[in-house]
């Protein structure tokens, strides 16, 4: 039983884990695309690099972190200022699309020194803290229980990833289907004005000639 729920855990885990550069007071944004009621959590960690050297250098005191999440609707679900490391966390209220933004509140970095920020970041989807929680578990069988509640709010996550997905299916087909239903008769329409006025021109030539006598 633990070694089916470690694999289904390490199978279904929701997460990305990515680094980026970042300059002085310089914004990064990733967009996430969420279910509605979706815990999201994100840790961070900044380093100072060294372009040239490619090593780290020591970073500079007060360095932090400014952390917004908004969404396509300019709802701002969190903004807040973090040190150099930490973890961030959200609700999602509604589903779509997810603005999250990282901008670096360091003003002492050498411009032209080729030294930037590098940010490690760590993006979850629906997942809790499993770790801190099998800390406090007292015995065997509270770590086993507490790993499948992991797994089963895992697995529940997935079926709301599973069901957003399809309802976005569907609302797609819908539009296609639309927009192909507003091709057809804009054709229809097109058809229809060429014909009338080829049948006009018969008719303006026709008089033309008749009035010149030609016929």
């Amino acid at each position: 039983m633990r070694l089916l729920t470690f694999l289904l855990s390490f199978c279904f885990s929701l997460s990305t884990a990515f680094y980026f550069h970042v300059g002085e007071r310089e914004e990064k944004c990733i967009i996430e695309d969420i279910p509605s009621d979706t815990l999201i959590s994100g840790t961070f960690k900044i380093q100072q690099w060294d372009l040239g050297r490619h090593d780290f250098l020591e970073s500079a005191p007060g360095l932090g972190m400014f952390v917004t999440v908004t969404t396509y609707n300019d709802e701002v679900l969190l903004s807040k200022l973090y040190g150099p490391q930490g973890t961030f966390y959200f609700t999602s209220h509604s589903p779509g699309e997810h603005i999250i933004c990282l901008e670096s509140n360091s003003t002492r970095l050498v411009s032209f020194g080729g030294s930037k920020l590098r940010i490690h970041l760590d993006i979850r989807v629906g997942e809790h803290d499993l770790d801190a929680a099998i800390a406090q578990a007292k015995d065997k069988v509270n770590e086993v229980s507490f790993k499948l509640e992991h797994l089963i709010e895992q697995m529940e996550q997935i079926v709301k990833e599973q069901n957003y997905q399809r309802d976005r299916e569907e609302e797609f087909r819908m539009t296609s289907e639309d927009t192909n239903s507003n091709v057809l008769w804009w054709a229809f329409a097109q058809t229809l004005i060429f014909i009338s006025v080829g049948i006009f021109q018969i008719k303006y030539l026709k008089d033309f000639f008749i009035a010149k006598k030609l016929v």
